[in-house]
Order: structure tokens, then C-alpha cells, then sequence
């Protein structure tokens, strides 16, 4: 996945050089937040999609239809990916302290004595 790249990459070589929890944390909640942001921009046409088959269930025969007929009419930024900067502003902050966390209790629970 992005964020496990991400952590590989950058978060362990850093937590590597640094013994800050703070600096740890910081880097995995900025790696969270941008794999959730890249996981947000790829499938945000597909929440367009879902979203104007429900409101308009007559409109088009499958998702395919839908995909072609919303970028003919509408285009990239007027119809896919309308609406999408709004999910940038909350999305990757509710991912990155999502992995964070999951993160973190994990490191906390392989830690215990069994």
C-alpha cells in the first residue's frame, strides 16, 4: 500500500536517526495522510458514479455507461471530480490518524508479555 511505501521508505529510516516519539508520530500521521489523499483522488470518480446512480437509478444502464456519460457531458474537473477538493480538506487527516493509531497499538500490543 501507499502508506506501508511510505513508512518503509521514509518513517523507519527516521525513526532510525531519531529517538523523538514526536518526530515518529508526525511522520507516520503526514505518511497516513498522504496515502489517503492519493487513495481519495484515485477512487473519487467512482463515488461520483455510485452517488448519480442512486439519485438518478434510471439514468444509466451499468457503471460503465455512467463512468462515459458523466466524462462526456461534464469532463475531468466539472463531473469525476467534482467536489473533490473538499475530501482533501477531511479526508487525509481522518486516514492519517487512522494508521497512526492502528499503528501505534500495534506497536503497544506486540509489546505486552503474553
Amino acid at each position: 500500500t501507499v502508506y506501508e511505501t511510505l513508512k518503509a521508505k521514509w518513517v523507519l529510516p527516521l525513526e532510525a536517526r531519531s529517538s523523538s516519539s514526536w518526530t515518529s508520530t508526525s511522520a507516520r500521521l503526514v505518511s497516513g495522510a498522504l496515502a489517503g489523499l492519493f487513495a481519495q483522488t484515485v477512487t473519487y470518480p467512482l463515488d461520483i458514479v455510485r452517488r448519480r446512480m442512486q439519485v438518478y437509478p434510471d439514468a444509466y444502464l451499468n457503471e460503465w455507461q455512467a463512468f462515459r456519460t458523466i466524462y462526456q457531458a461534464e469532463g475531468l474537473a466539472k463531473g469525476l471530480f467534482k467536489g473533490v477538493t473538499m475530501n482533501w480538506v477531511k479526508g487525509p487527516i481522518a486516514v492519517g490518524v487512522s494508521f497512526t493509531v492502528n499503528d501505534l497499538v500495534k506497536r503497544k500490543l506486540g509489546s505486552m508479555p503474553h
